[in-house]
């Protein structure tokens, strides 16, 4: 029997901050037989790029978000569970997406086929991705522990779920981490590509849901262009994009120079980094998960 699956994602202010969220969105639509984006109150017309993908299978819920929640960015969470509280009891599954990420159609295939294995499976309670960053352009990911590897994106339509601190993962019942099975499928996420002057204010806004306004003045330079760091440890992405993001990177328009080869790795990054190549195994790995074998 094939799995019914609803996805869901929440945001606002998408052309502001130049989130590609129509991409985001329409890159798991196939596999979606249901939607719910929460768009939420903006200063621009996220509402009307949302509605403008056009398809059916897209429910609109429009919120208001609650910019005092600045603790741990759980305003985001809250946005998520909004979303996902919309999904109807007769779907299965329900495919998380955020605003700056995409999925390759390439991957749809083993997304559908893992839905479907373990659609009977009590013990599996959601499904894992692994996770390319990019940074800087759409010619580099990000190398160094501080990127996560691996998180949820699919998971039971069970209400007990909700998401976690800023919206990283989901827990159930509490703070119970969800048992799951590790898919063959990457998430690409796209949140540190974009224009620096765009990337500038999406930092200033974002800073805001974790602090005050002074602190974030504090931390956020006082520039017109965001500097993306050319030392920061660095791979040649040399694999391809999905289909819905090459307008996109055709129109990048800014420059984005680093060398790979010069940068200077810290001896934690070169330890971890050597015995993650060896074996599999990251030491010391924060997983929001269990991971079922």
């Amino acid at each position: 029997m094939l799995p019914k699956v609803a996805g869901f994602t929440f945001i606002r202010n998408a052309l502001i901050y130049d989130y590609p969220v129509v991409e985001a969105i329409t890159s798991i639509l196939p596999v979606c037989d249901y939607f719910v984006v929460a768009v939420g109150k903006s200063d621009d017309d996220t509402l009307g790029l949302v509605r403008g993908i056009g398809d059916p299978r897209i429910h609109i819920l429009e919120t208001e978000w609650d910019d005092n929640l600045r603790k741990g960015g759980r305003v985001l969470a809250e946005e998520t569970d909004k979303a996902f509280d919309a999904i109807p009891a007769e779907y299965d599954w329900c495919f998380y997406i955020q605003g700056d990420e995409c999925v390759h159609e390439d991957d749809l295939p083993a997304i559908r086929a893992g839905m479907a294995r373990w659609l009977d499976d009590p013990d599996t309670e959601g499904l894992l991705f692994r996770y390319r960053h990019f940074y800087g352009s759409y010619d580099y990911v990000g190398a160094s522990r501080r990127w996560y590897r691996r998180e949820v994106r699919i998971i039971r339509n069970d209400k007990r779920i909700r998401s976690y601190r800023d919206a990283q993962g989901f827990r159930i019942g509490g703070n119970a981490k969800l048992r799951v099975r590790l898919l063959d499928a990457h998430i690409h996420h796209y949140g540190w590509v974009k224009n620096p002057a765009a990337q500038l204010r999406k930092q200033f806004n974002f800073n805001r849901l974790w602090h005050s306004d002074e602190a974030v003045r504090n931390q956020v330079a006082a520039v017109d262009v965001y500097r993306y760091d050319g030392s920061e440890p660095l791979e040649r992405y040399t694999g391809t994009h999905p289909a819905v993001m090459l307008p996109r990177i055709r129109a990048m328009n800014w420059r984005f120079d680093t060398d790979p080869a010069q940068v200077r790795w810290s001896w934690k990054d070169r330890l971890s980094r050597f015995v993650e190549q060896k074996t599999g195994w990251r030491p010391g790995e924060y997983k929001n998960y269990k991971l079922l074998r």
